[in-house]
Order: structure tokens, then C-alpha cells, then sequence
């Protein structure tokens, strides 16, 4: 089978045979056809390249993990954040612009502000339909996606107080941001990131109890660390050993020392307790440096061996401070 040869000439995508023998390894087609694309479009976020190719977020999310176990993409790399930040100022709207598209007969957002109120059973204030259009005009949500917001939040407020709670406009709003930073513009996409926050949200469930957290939900710093660890492809019991030498170093729960230590066996690709106990088992059987003495201490983690190097000297300046003071001396 010969290649067209009139798409031969002009600008070349090139990739490297390496490259190509991993895609081709792989055997899948949604990683192969993203790294294409990344090569065509360079510079171009995860987001817009997942609305250029018409895919959930699930399936972005998915070939991107793939092309990361090849080696064909940054971990470490996050997408450019797409949609809009709370930071950037919506409109001023006045209830004179809010009047104006309830009268408007070719909008969809009287439906919508109707559905609305059915939603969260109550009538809208002129505060909340404002909120409500930041929603639709500055977010350029599209209805379909605000509609399955909504349901979202009422779903999570009668699940957190109970049956018959409703959130409030302001809570929706903040999540509209974040749906909005995640790509999740379409109802496709929206689908995609709720059925990955169904996924976090089980994981998150069973983790906080193994590090030793009962009966309240992670903050938003807890659950950057536990978003990232899920990425990365940690397993529970590799996060539960992370957490139990964290404690026998620090004495408790230190999320930035817990992060050091999985950053560092995601960088030796230890994901999981297996992968750790074999990578810690050359280590150990190193045995004595001499005859008659006891093995010094290894890290069993590259990424502990400085934490480790810095405590040792800390308590060795302590110790000649101490025998320093017994003989009459100054430090």
C-alpha cells in the first residue's frame, strides 16, 4: 500500500522511530491519534486539543495516561487550565440586562431560569438569576450542561445534609468555575468529568480512612495530594506505606513529606506495594560494610535520601552540642 504522494510535500510531522515503535507496541489507537495531533499542534493545551478531536474528558484523560506509561508525555506536565478562572471578572450585569433576555423569545435562558427554579424548588432573587447568567452569558455554558451542574450540586448537598437540601446559587456558581477550568463545556464532556469525580471520589473514600482521617471529607489542599497520587497510578496500599513511613519520620500525617516520598517512587516507577518491597530488597541485602558491623541505614527511597541525610546531621549536631556542654566546652 503506497502513500499519497500528494500529501508528501510541504510542512513534515516528524517524530522519532522510538517514538513510533511505542505507539505501534502499544497498539492504541486514541494515544496515537493525540500524540499526532500534539505534534501538529505544538504548544497546543489538553483542552483544546480534546474539543479539536470532538472527545470526552474521560477520553482525553485516558489516551493522555497512556501516552505518559510510554514515556510519550510530561506527568509532571498539568493542562493549561482552559474555560475561565474565578479571577476573571464576569460583567457587572444589572437587572435591566437580566430583564432583557427573559424577554427575549429566541433565548433559551427563560427555560432555563425556569428549570432552574424547579430544581432547587424555590424562586429566584435578582442576586441569584445574576449568578445564574454569569453562569450562562460569562461561562458560555452551554443549558444542557448547566441543567446537569445543577442536578450535581443537589445531588452532593442532600448527600452531605440530607434529603430535601438544596445548594445555593453561590455554591453552583463555584462549581460552574470548575467545570469550566476542566473542560467540561459540552454534555459529553460533563459526563466524562463526572464519572471521573465518581471515580476520585471512591478512591478519596477509602484512602482518608487508611491515613488516619474519619468522619469528614478532604479539604481542597488534601485533595490536590489525592488527585495527583490517583494520576500518578498509586495504589491504596502503595499511599498506606507512604503514609506509615511518613508518620515514622514525622511523628504524624505531613501531606508535603507523604508527597516527597510517592514523587519520588513515581519517579522510579514504583507504583505499587510490590514494586516498593522489590525495590527496597537490593537495598537490604547489600549486608554489612565491614566485618563485624551492622548495615548503615539505607534509604529505601532515592527521594528520601536527603531527608534522611539532613535529619541524621541534625541529630549528630545536637549530640556534640550535648557532650560539648558535660565538659565545660562552647559550641
Amino acid at each position: 500500500m503506497a502513500i499519497n504522494p500528494g500529501l508528501l510535500p510541504g510542512a513534515i510531522v516528524a517524530m522519532t522511530a522510538e517514538a513510533a515503535d511505542r505507539l505501534l507496541s502499544a497498539g492504541e489507537g486514541d494515544a496515537a491519534l493525540l500524540y499526532l495531533r500534539m505534534l501538529r499542534r505544538q504548544g497546543e493545551d489538553r483542552s483544546t486539543a480534546r474539543k479539536a478531536l470532538g472527545w470526552t474528558e474521560e477520553r482525553i484523560f485516558l489516551a493522555w495516561k497512556s501516552l505518559e506509561k510510554m514515556g510519550l508525555a510530561d506527568p509532571d506536565a498539568p493542562p493549561a487550565p482552559p474555560g475561565k478562572l474565578e479571577s476573571d471578572e464576569p460583567p457587572q450585569y444589572t437587572a435591566g440586562d437580566i430583564a432583557k433576555e427573559l424577554e427575549d423569545t429566541a433565548s433559551p435562558f427563560p427555560l432555563l431560569v425556569d428549570e432552574t427554579q424547579k430544581s432547587l424548588g424555590k424562586v429566584l432573587s435578582t442576586a441569584d438569576l445574576k449568578m445564574l447568567y454569569t453562569i450562562y452569558d460569562h461561562l458560555a455554558l452551554p443549558p444542557e450542561v448547566i441543567l446537569m451542574l445543577i442536578c450535581h450540586c443537589v445531588r452532593q448537598t442532600e448527600e452531605k445534609y440530607g434529603p430535601g437540601r438544596r445548594p445555593r446559587m453561590a455554591q453552583i456558581k463555584r462549581e460552574a468555575f470548575r467545570w469550566s477550568r476542566a473542560g467540561a463545556d459540552t454534555a459529553e464532556a460533563a459526563d466524562g468529568y463526572l464519572k471521573r469525580q465518581e471515580v476520585l471520589q471512591e478512591r478519596e473514600n477509602r484512602l482518608l480512612p487508611l491515613m488516619g482521617i474519619h468522619g469528614r471529607a478532604a479539604v481542597e489542599g488534601e485533595r490536590k495530594y489525592l488527585t495527583a497520587w490517583i494520576d500518578w497510578g498509586f495504589e491504596d496500599e502503595a499511599i498506606a506505606l507512604a503514609f506509615e513511613r511518613t508518620v515514622l519520620r514525622k511523628g504524624a500525617l505531613n501531606w508535603a513529606y507523604m508527597n516527597s516520598i510517592l514523587k519520588s517512587w513515581h519517579a522510579s516507577g514504583l507504583h505499587t506495594a510490590a514494586q516498593i518491597e522489590a525495590g527496597d530488597a537490593p537495598q537490604r541485602a547489600r549486608g554489612p560494610s565491614g566485618p563485624g558491623k551492622a548495615p548503615s541505614p539505607v534509604p529505601s527511597v532515592a527521594g528520601e535520601a536527603d531527608l534522611r541525610a539532613r535529619e541524621d546531621m541534625e541529630r549528630m549536631r545536637l549530640f556534640m552540642e550535648r557532650e560539648l556542654e558535660k565538659e565545660g566546652g562552647k559550641v
